[in-house]
């Protein structure tokens, strides 16, 4: 690998966005390109405004990155792969700084970033069959034999969040991710998720388009891309920054910066139809990254919801809490509703449509 970066170029597609570089105490800095202000949009609108100056990030929670950037960045699969194929190289990975590791993004990663000099793995081997992709990622989680198609995994899940095991591939020429079991995972896992996905579509959640590939890898299209464009995204952690490695959030917060970012009381309304839908069916790793928003015809608006599968979550409690209670009533519910000031009625409407239509996976105590 390359000498050290000294400073990254940001872009969506052509149009050049800013600068950032690493300031002495490792904290990153980060310049808006005039040209971009003029015609452009704040991409962080809590954290970085469109305005002219020098923006120093905080130390926490995500190492003296932004929470924009940070967004960029793989989570435990793709640190893995990353990790394993550097030390392949004979590189070590505790010596790459965050603006080497964006580098290494580059162009591959999820939303509408892309990263100068980009470094992103590329392989000269093809793979695109998905049990030969299943067999080489079983091999890398059972650390067995798996050095000569490394390479290969790691260009197609390097750049993926989560920490379920994922390739992001094309399936009839449209960019898609599916999702292999871990080892701490049900074998019948994909079927789970698959599952999932369609009674959250109706219990009235926006999803995206899903499938259960060779009768047992779920599979989900991606949102961030809309034939050769890439739509723009951002997590709540890094909009809020706010730590998904521990209880950060409340709905309440989720809900209101819903409301602060979009501007549009519809789109709080699907957020708490979606807090619904996870205290009902189990889901409480709903934690600060599994919630994100794109910017798309000059606003924002909630992105289609994903990772909705059942979870113990933080010690069988929700990782968002519900009114301060990780093992929510529904008067916490409600009380979230109240809170953040939608209407009551609305509310339980919402709630009892979606108790309704989740009676096949809603779990014990909501039954």
């Amino acid at each position: 690998m390359p000498d050290s970066i000294d400073i990254v170029k940001i872009f969506i597609e052509e149009w050049y966005v800013g600068r950032m570089v690493l300031s002495p105490k490792r904290l990153c800095v980060f310049e808006y390109d005039p040209e971009f202000m003029s015609t452009g949009f704040s991409i962080s609108p809590f954290y970085l405004p469109l305005h002219s100056g020098l923006f120093t990030a905080r130390r926490e929670p995500f190492n003296g990155l932004f929470g924009i950037f940070n967004d960029s960045l793989p989570d435990g699969w793709g640190n893995l792969l990353i990790d394993r194929y550097l030390i392949s190289k004979d590189i070590q990975p505790q010596t790459l700084s965050v603006l080497d590791r964006l580098s290494i993004v580059g162009s591959s990663g999820m939303g509408a970033l892309r990263y100068v000099p980009d470094r992103h793995i590329e392989s000269n081997q093809k793979m695109d069959d998905i049990n030969m992709l299943a067999a080489e990622v079983n091999k890398i989680i059972s650390e067995v034999d798996y050095n000569t198609t490394l390479e290969i995994i790691a260009e197609k899940g390097g750049s993926s969040g989560g920490a379920r095991p994922k390739v992001l591939i094309n399936i009839k020429g449209e960019p898609w991710i599916v999702k292999f079991p871990s080892s701490y995972d049900q074998a019948d896992i994909g079927n789970i998720e698959y599952n999932y996905s369609l009674v959250a579509k109706k219990c009235g959640i926006e999803m995206p388009e899903t499938a259960l590939l060779e009768g047992k890898y779920f599979g989900v299209r991606r949102f961030d891309r809309e034939g050769n464009k890439r739509i723009h995204m951002h997590t709540a952690s890094g909009l809020l920054y706010a730590s998904h490695r521990f209880p950060s959030l409340d709905y309440f917060d989720l809900i209101k910066a819903t409301l602060a970012i979009t501007k549009n009381i519809e789109e709080a309304y699907k957020m708490f139809r979606l807090m619904v839908f996870n205290i009902l069916t189990g889901n409480k790793d709903d934690h600060a990254k599994n919630f994100s928003f794109i910017f798309e015809s000059k606003k924002w608006r909630l992105s289609p919801a994903y990772d909705l599968v059942p979870n113990s979550g933080f010690n069988d409690n929700h990782s968002s809490t519900i009114a301060g209670n990780g093992k929510p009533s529904v008067d916490d519910i409600y009380e979230v509703a109240k809170q953040c000031g939608l209407k009551l009625k609305l509310a339980k409407e919402i709630f009892e449509e979606v108790y309704c239509n989740s009676e096949e996976i809603r779990i014990d105590g909501w039954r």
